[in-house]
């Protein structure tokens, strides 16, 4: 067996590793029998067995019924979601005895061990005239759910070679793939799984373990027959975006999110909760199977759940995300009256609301012990008196508190403390996912930031006193008291407001984004500091670039300038520019102030001209729209985001971030402290890896480099040190 040899090293360690934890191996023959031929994937004889054993009131002709209807799905992503809904047990069968449909349970997740559980390899599919080989196939109760495809340990490329493997299974064998839920691809370093039917690099997911390279804890970890069986039922969610239906499993830590927040709904003692996950981190997939779950749990006895978001925009938007995962009995409440009614009619099932609809709300409206409320960026949505009067109206509801940025250390922060963290002393958290452990783990980008010229910040000691060091907006989490603070600050303001220094500003970005960003297939931002600035920047950025190029998003106002209404667009024409910049070639820049700084997804988005002062949450949750992950047609991606500081707010980053050093670990990088950071990387890799080399033949020199790496951990730190190189270099 060679080195890191894929069936030997990979394939084989799975096998073993899966048995030893309750697995059931079947050879390749053996699977074939059962399968009744190569163009076939059901173990057909297990499958009825398991499907008769677990439904007593259905006999062999239900089951031949149901096999039939399986091979005949749409061999696509909706033929896919059939499937799903089948192992979930929403898909019924005609009980002529009972002259009704009942329900099918295709795995018992109550008792895994009422389940059987096989695994097979080299199987062999065939599709019309195309033929695949899948390395590992994952069976439960007969019915196949998941895919391995291996690669050996030595291929620097392998995990991009397993993925587009597993795109051409798609393509040429699809039948195959209308059944399975899951596929995952390893190199033995590091393990991968994510949905089939979404070939998205940002959506495959690193399953992690305490020991990140110990591969025997890795594969017994995920594929534990309980782990693996509420992943494919509860962890997967089918959404629908522009008529299109999409498919993500979560991730890790949304995984163990949602664990957290069920065992806190089920705690009798304990009533809150405060989820930090960092900006671009899937928190909205996490709120939103966590209340499905919630929902559909009997245990509950028909819950309420409440999700609060704190803007009317985001109404809709997290609607439509409920209403495409299937969720019933959902309501929006349109009105402080419609939510008072709903609560006071006792009403059960999903509401979306905005917590200001709770202003005023009468105490104890509804005295529930099963009412479940999630906010979403709770750090800002229970400030003042809201926050009371939702604890007042609802007094025994448990309240779990979603946030995309890290408690502060200002008496604002210390509230978020007192009011979602006092039960998970002494940091406050339910469940944390930093800036840190979330680019480690590729969910979001690190961003690097240099600052523009001197001659373009203003100085120091005006930003110090008229923005760094008020102490009304110390911990700010809403840009409306930003921005209050802002219009107090005349000098600051008039000097960023500066017509020919805007001009400069617009002459270098124009240049900037024609030589670094446009042509790597990226877009921009330029934040200006209020709408005005925003209608200045457009026109001076028209001098130098073509005017189809930007497009300004701002609010509106009655008494709005001339200069400014022409920037006043419909809700359709708004959202067509949106969806413009994430889709189309044009506009390739937007100029902003206020909207889209706060939940704007656009992975496209790569650079951010930042030119209006901003602190603590505000500014977290602004530089983040330039940190999602982003791969073009051709394979490439997105290495990180940048930001250009042109009010010089990142040259004092202890003031600009009130926060722990250890929740803000990662946020921003220096260009130029990473440029001298390459330098000394590169000289650290020669000394230790060319070395290896010095003075060897090249067939010596071949030899000596896999006995060097025939060690794991040798191998593992070249891979950290290779992988390293590669980022800061990109």
């Amino acid at each position: 067996m060679s080195f890191g040899d894929e069936r030997g090293a990979v394939q084989n360690k799975i096998i073993q590793y899966c048995t030893d934890i309750g697995w059931e191996y079947l050879s390749p023959d053996e699977a074939l029998i059962k399968r009744n031929g190569e163009n076939n994937i059901i173990l057909k004889e297990i499958f009825t067995d398991q499907l008769l054993k677990l439904n007593p009131k259905i006999n062999y002709e239900h089951a031949e019924e149901i096999i039939r209807k399986l091979e005949c799905i749409p061999a696509n992503i909706e033929g896919n979601l059939t499937a799903w809904e089948y192992l979930k047990g929403l898909k019924q069968v005609f009980i002529s005895d009972e002259n009704r449909e009942i329900d099918i349970k295709l795995l018992d997740t109550k008792n895994i061990s009422n389940n059987t559980f096989h695994i097979t390899d080299e199987l062999k599919f065939v599709s019309g005239n195309n033929t695949n080989r899948y390395d590992i196939v994952f069976y439960i109760n007969g019915f196949p759910v998941l895919m391995v495809e291996t690669k050996a340990a030595h291929k620097i490329d392998g995990l991009i070679e397993a993925l587009e493997q597993v795109k051409r299974y798609h393509r040429e064998t699809p039948e195959a793939l209308a059944l399975l839920q899951l596929f995952s691809i390893t190199h033995l370093i590091e393990f991968y799984y994510s949905a089939t039917w979404n070939f998205s690099s940002k959506d495959l997911n690193r399953w992690k373990h305490k020991d990140r390279y110990d591969f025997e804890n890795l594969i017994k970890t995920f594929f534990d027959r309980k782990n693996i069986t509420k992943i494919i039922t509860d962890y997967i969610l089918f959404t629908k975006k522009d008529d299109r239906l999409n498919k993500v499993v979560l991730k890790p830590h949304q995984l163990r999110a949602v664990d957290k927040v069920i065992k806190r709904a089920k705690d009798k003692k304990k009533k809150r909760g405060l989820i930090w996950h960092t900006q671009g981190s899937g928190k909205t997939y996490t709120m939103i199977t966590a209340a499905k779950l919630i929902l559909e749990n009997p245990q509950f006895e028909n819950p309420t759940v409440i999700m609060l978001v704190d803007r009317n925009e985001l109404e809709q938007q997290l609607f439509n995300n409920l209403s495409s995962v299937g969720i019933e009995n959902l309501r929006v409440a349109l009105s402080k009256k419609d939510l008072q009614k709903l609560l006071i009619d006792d009403y059960r099932g999903l509401i979306v609301s905005t917590i200001h609809k709770f202003h005023l709300m009468p105490a104890d409206i509804n005295k529930r012990k099963n009412i479940f409320v999630f906010i979403d960026e709770a750090h800002r949505t229970t400030e003042g008196d809201l926050g009371t009067y939702l604890m007042s109206a609802l007094p025994n509801a448990t309240i779990i508190g979603f946030t995309g940025t890290p408690r502060d250390k200002t008496k604002h922060g210390k509230g978020t403390f007192i009011t979602f963290g006092k039960d998970d002393p002494p940091y406050g958290y339910l469940d944390k996912y930093s800036i840190l452990e979330s680019i480690e783990d590729g969910t979001t980008l690190k961003i690097n930031y240099a600052l523009a010229e001197n001659s373009l910040l203003p100085d120091k000691e005006t930003l110090e006193k008229e923005f760094l060091n008020l102490k009304e907006i110390e911990g700010v989490s809403d840009i409306e008291t930003l921005n209050r603070a802002l219009q107090k600050s005349a000098t600051l303001r008039n000097f960023l407001k500066n017509k020919d220094r805007i001009n400069k500003i617009a002459q270098y970005i124009a240049k900037h984004f024609k030589e670094n960003v446009e042509p790597m297939g990226y877009k921009a931002f330029i934040v200006a500091v209020d709408r005005e600035a925003c209608a200045i920047y457009k026109e001076a950025l028209d001098k130098y670039l073509p005017p189809e190029y930007s497009e300004v998003i701002i609010s509106k106002s009655h008494n709005d300038p001339p200069e400014l209404k022409k920037y006043h667009y419909t809700e359709e024409e708004e959202k067509l520019i949106r969806k413009k910049f994430k889709e189309e070639e044009n506009p390739k820049i937007l100029i902003v102030t206020e909207k889209l700084l706060t939940g704007f997804d656009a992975p496209i988005l790569y650079a951010m001209y930042l030119d209006k002062p901003m602190r603590d949450h505000v500014l977290l949750q602004a530089i983040a729209r330039v940190n999602r992950p982003y791969e073009d047609e051709n394979g490439r991606k997105k290495p990180a985001g940048l930001i250009i500081d042109f009010v010089g707010i990142l040259d004092n980053l202890e003031k600009a971030l009130a926060f722990d050093s250890s929740d803000i670990e990662g946020v921003l990088t220096d260009l130029e402290v990473l440029k001298g950071y390459l330098k000394d990387l590169m000289e650290e890799g020669r000394i230790k890896y060319l070395s290896i080399l010095k003075g060897k033949t090249e067939d010596k020199a071949v030899e000596e480099v896999l006995n060097h790496f025939k060690d794991e951990e040798k191998r593992h730190n070249f891979y950290q040190f290779y992988e390293e190189l590669k980022s800061i270099y990109e």
